[in-house]
Protein backbone atom coordinates (compact mmCIF):
# COMPACT_ATOMS: atom_id res chain seq x y z
CA UNK A 1 0.00 0.00 0.00
CA UNK A 2 1.62 3.33 -0.94
CA UNK A 3 1.64 6.56 1.21
CA UNK A 4 -0.76 9.36 0.35
CA UNK A 5 1.31 12.97 0.72
CA UNK A 6 -1.14 15.43 1.75
CA UNK A 7 -0.23 19.20 0.39
CA UNK A 8 0.65 21.93 3.27
CA UNK A 9 -1.90 23.73 1.80
CA UNK A 10 -4.56 21.10 2.48
CA UNK A 11 -3.45 19.93 5.77
CA UNK A 12 -3.51 23.23 7.17
CA UNK A 13 -7.22 23.88 5.71
CA UNK A 14 -8.27 20.89 7.06
CA UNK A 15 -6.42 21.73 10.45
CA UNK A 16 -7.79 25.51 10.31
CA UNK A 17 -11.59 24.07 9.88
CA UNK A 18 -11.06 21.67 12.98
CA UNK A 19 -10.43 24.79 14.73
CA UNK A 20 -13.29 26.80 13.54
CA UNK A 21 -15.51 23.77 14.20
CA UNK A 22 -14.81 23.42 17.68
CA UNK A 23 -14.23 27.19 18.81
CA UNK A 24 -17.50 27.62 17.48
CA UNK A 25 -19.07 24.39 19.65
CA UNK A 26 -17.22 25.56 22.83
CA UNK A 27 -18.48 29.38 22.50
CA UNK A 28 -21.76 28.39 22.07
CA UNK A 29 -21.89 25.55 25.03
CA UNK A 30 -19.66 28.32 27.19
CA UNK A 31 -22.08 31.11 26.26
CA UNK A 32 -18.39 32.73 25.56
CA UNK A 33 -17.32 35.05 22.32
CA UNK A 34 -15.98 33.01 19.59
CA UNK A 35 -12.91 35.16 19.54
CA UNK A 36 -11.81 35.12 23.02
CA UNK A 37 -11.96 31.42 22.51
CA UNK A 38 -10.26 31.29 19.44
CA UNK A 39 -7.56 32.88 21.14
CA UNK A 40 -7.62 30.58 24.43
CA UNK A 41 -7.82 27.63 22.30
CA UNK A 42 -4.75 28.57 20.02
CA UNK A 43 -2.59 29.68 22.71
CA UNK A 44 -4.05 25.91 24.45
CA UNK A 45 -1.69 22.65 24.18
CA UNK A 46 -4.27 20.93 22.09
CA UNK A 47 -4.21 24.27 19.66
CA UNK A 48 -0.68 23.47 19.51
CA UNK A 49 -1.10 19.75 19.46
CA UNK A 50 -3.27 20.49 16.24
CA UNK A 51 -0.01 22.81 14.64
CA UNK A 52 2.17 19.78 15.39
CA UNK A 53 2.13 17.37 12.25
CA UNK A 54 3.65 14.97 14.35
CA UNK A 55 1.12 14.23 17.14
CA UNK A 56 -1.46 13.63 13.87
CA UNK A 57 -4.42 15.09 15.85
CA UNK A 58 -5.33 16.61 12.67
CA UNK A 59 -6.28 13.92 11.50
CA UNK A 60 -9.29 13.08 13.32
CA UNK A 61 -10.90 14.77 10.45
CA UNK A 62 -15.07 15.88 10.98
CA UNK A 63 -15.26 13.65 13.84
CA UNK A 64 -13.46 16.91 15.86
CA UNK A 65 -15.30 15.48 19.44
CA UNK A 66 -12.01 13.89 20.36
CA UNK A 67 -10.20 17.18 19.65
CA UNK A 68 -12.82 19.19 22.11
CA UNK A 69 -12.22 16.37 24.44
CA UNK A 70 -8.54 16.71 24.60
CA UNK A 71 -9.02 20.73 25.01
CA UNK A 72 -11.71 19.87 27.80
CA UNK A 73 -9.10 17.57 29.39
CA UNK A 74 -5.81 19.58 29.07
CA UNK A 75 -7.22 22.69 30.47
Amino acid sequence: MSEVTISKEKMDFTIDLLITMAVEEIAEETGKDSKEVLGDFLCSKTGKALYDKETRLWCNGPSYHHILQNYIWMK
